[in-house]
């Protein structure tokens, strides 16, 4: 893959470029301000770009607020945010945005927390999955996005297992994946993920984004 990296860091933006070629990738920029990654896209159209949220000047979320941009510039360009930080205002703009084909504006989008990352694999494997369409969020920013809305309806009515099956759902997992996490049957997961989405009423569609919106009707409620 083509990469594009934007990290203020200059020790984990150079670890970054090492990893990343290491696996047969090619950065095609590594960058640590806003205003160059937003250069940096338009100048070569990577396949990918890997995001932190605090860059200069402000060090608050330029970071972040630039790759809503290119989202909306480029719409089928996948994004991982790479941060220490969790925004949940932006986090949620990022995944409510719409790609060109209308769908939900999360595939394609990932944000991992870098102190929450195991190992290089798991970092790589996230990278592979957003790359190609998926969604990628780590378990407390699932947490922290939630815990912005806890005051909807919809959240209130989910049981406490729902609950847990839509925060590995917001992960990526397959059903297989929840059953095995949880230690239930995908039969079971099954009957939790229809409640859930009985419950913030997503109707039976053709697209594979009710799992990504059963997260995004809370964010919106």
């Amino acid at each position: 893959m083509r990469i594009v990296i934007a990290e203020d860091s200059a020790v984990v933006r150079a670890g970054l470029v090492e990893i990343l070629a290491d696996r047969g990738h090619v950065v095609v920029a590594a960058v640590g301000d806003a205003d160059a990654l937003l250069a940096a896209v338009a100048e070569h159209e990577p396949d990918i770009a890997v995001v932190d949220v605090r860059m200069p000047p402000g060090h608050t979320d330029e970071g972040l607020r630039a790759a809503i941009a290119i989202r909306r510039d480029r719409p089928g360009l996948p994004i991982l945010v790479f941060s220490q930080y969790i925004e949940t205002r932006y986090a949620a703009d990022l995944l409510g945005m719409r790609s060109g084909r209308g769908a939900a504006g999360a595939a394609g989008v990932g944000y991992l927390l870098k102190d929450r990352v195991a190992n290089v694999g798991e970092f790589a494997d996230a990278l592979a999955r957003v790359a190609a369409g998926g969604t990628v969020l780590d378990p407390e920013v699932v947490t922290q996005l939630l815990g912005a809305t806890r005051h909807a309806s919809s959240l209130a009515s989910l049981t406490a297992r729902e609950r847990q099956v839509l925060a590995l759902m917001a992960e990526g997992r397959s059903n297989s994946g929840i059953a095995d996490q949880l230690v239930i049957s995908e039969r079971a997961v099954e009957k939790h993920t229809g409640s859930i989405f009985a419950k913030l009423g997503l109707p039976v569609s053709d697209a594979d984004h009710r799992r990504v919106l059963a997260v995004l009707a809370y964010l919106e409620s």
